[in-house]
């Protein structure tokens, strides 16, 4: 067994209500009816933490993306619920998605930072864009910017969102009920913040949570999403089908953020995984069959365009998918669409008819789905973990509570053995879980140059 102090995975659970597979819902091991219901959550959640995870992840997007007809539509507000969530456990991060282009820095930089405070330093903001046209419409907008925009915007999104929550230097809190005074307010600084598409004079109304600022995430294999990502992302989910393919992805991340300046060790990459577990292989195969069964193909074609913008409904279902309709997105080289591109890959290497390819992505819409035994399952994230294609996974059962479950059951047991995950926490906050440091406030570095000076 390896020793304590050996590199170790980074497990997440990745929180998609009913489970990651489209049909989940309809399966007798899944739930729900409980989708709506905080103690649903609570349940999910301690189950990860006792199990040592180092946290929870939630999506999210502002409008209202699914298919109703066909799945569990609908996500409950995930800053909110994971401050609930927050209350019913100890340890284990709390990561949700909030999007730079429906909020304003300074309301969101309050969201994140209540939270943290609430979980005494456990949370993680996942900086997304928004890839839904249908956002737009909920905010007044007649349409939703271009990618090019919307990263322009986000930059300066999380730039003042770091001036914010940097703004009170970590000792401007004095609290000296002797003299009167509360805060030193030469350590308390305005964000003066002016971008071209947002201003934010601050400064914040709250002093410095506990880890400095939310860890910051990012999801996205563009090449908009990796650039962001290489400046800010200090963890990135991805979705990658082989081995290939997620080794490229982690070499170039680190490489840009070594470039930028960055410590590469403070990127984390996870590959989102997604496990069907069955004391044989035999077993495992036949339950993905039973999920399988349960989709319904108009739902799987609504997906397939929402991915890809491809449209195969004029196809027969046992037809094969034509391999030039996705142009030229199968090219490693080109990253305009990453899950676009995830997809081409699929049609490229197995060549499936269209109910084939429904079924593949009904799994987890384009991230990895893996079969077999809890053996087969730890060897995978052994060996993309060992050979350079992640330090760690976004864990995405096919079906929840269930599925969860399964794999701390008996997944995790291996990867112990193989001395590759903690059997306890060594740290109380997601930094610490993450081997992330905590960063300085920015206007303290300033401060102390200019007195160098």
């Amino acid at each position: 067994m390896s020793s304590p102090s050996a590199r170790q995975l980074h497990l997440n659970a990745f929180i998609y209500p009913a489970g990651h597979h489209e049909a989940a819902w309809r399966h007798p091991s899944s739930q729900p009816e409980r989708i709506f219901d905080a103690d649903y959550y609570h349940q999910i959640a301690q189950t990860a933490e006792a199990a040592k995870f180092d946290a929870i992840f939630f999506a999210d997007g502002p409008a209202l993306r699914s298919e109703a007809r066909y799945s569990t539509a609908g996500r409950l507000e995930p800053i909110t619920l994971l401050a609930s969530v927050a209350a019913a456990t100890e340890r284990i991060g709390l990561i949700a998605t909030a999007s730079t282009t429906y909020y304003e820095p300074y309301n969101l930089a309050r969201l994140f930072s209540t939270l943290d405070f609430l979980s005494r330093g456990r949370a993680g903001w996942n900086i997304v864009t928004t890839s839904t046209d249908a956002a737009a419409e909920n905010f007044g907008l007649p349409t939703h910017p271009d990618p090019a925009v919307r990263y322009e915007r986000a930059r300066e999104f999380v730039d003042a969102a770091l001036r914010l929550w940097d703004s009170w230097e970590d000792d401007a809190i004095v609290a000296d009920r002797d003299s009167g005074l509360y805060a030193d307010t030469d350590k308390i600084h305005r964000a003066e913040f002016v971008g071209k598409h947002l201003q934010v004079r601050g400064p914040f109304n709250a002093p410095r949570s506990p880890q400095g600022n939310p860890v910051l995430v990012q999801a996205g294999a563009s090449n908009d999403g990796r650039a962001f990502a290489a400046q800010y992302a200090e963890a990135i989910f991805t979705a990658h089908q082989t081995l290939g393919h997620a080794q490229a992805f982690y070499g170039d991340i680190r490489a840009r953020a070594e470039a930028l300046g960055r410590n590469p060790d403070h990127v984390k990459i996870l590959p989102g995984i997604s496990p069907f577990i069955g004391d044989t292989e035999r077993a495992a195969r036949d339950l993905e069959r039973e999920f399988n069964e349960l989709t319904v193909p108009a739902y799987g074609l609504y997906q397939l365009r929402g991915i890809t913008e491809v449209d195969l409904s004029t196809l027969d279902l046992d037809a094969p998918v034509p391999i030039d309709i996705f142009g030229d997105a199968g090219d490693v080289t080109d990253n305009k669409r990453s899950r676009k591109q995830v997809v081409a890959g699929i049609v490229e290497r197995e060549r499936p008819t269209v109910r084939q390819l429904l079924h593949r992505l009904a799994g987890a819409r384009g991230h990895r789905v893996v079969t077999g035994t809890p053996e087969q399952i730890a060897d995978t994230i052994s060996e993309w973990f060992t050979h350079g294609a992640a330090d760690g996974f976004n864990v995405m059962p096919p079906y929840y509570p269930g599925g969860l479950e399964v794999f701390t059951e008996t997944v995790v047991p291996l990867l112990r053995r193989r001395g590759l995950f903690r059997s306890e926490y060594t740290g109380t906050t997601l930094r610490e879980h993450f081997d992330l440091p905590r960063p300085a406030s920015q206007f303290a570095g300033d401060r102390a140059a200019s007195h160098a000076g």
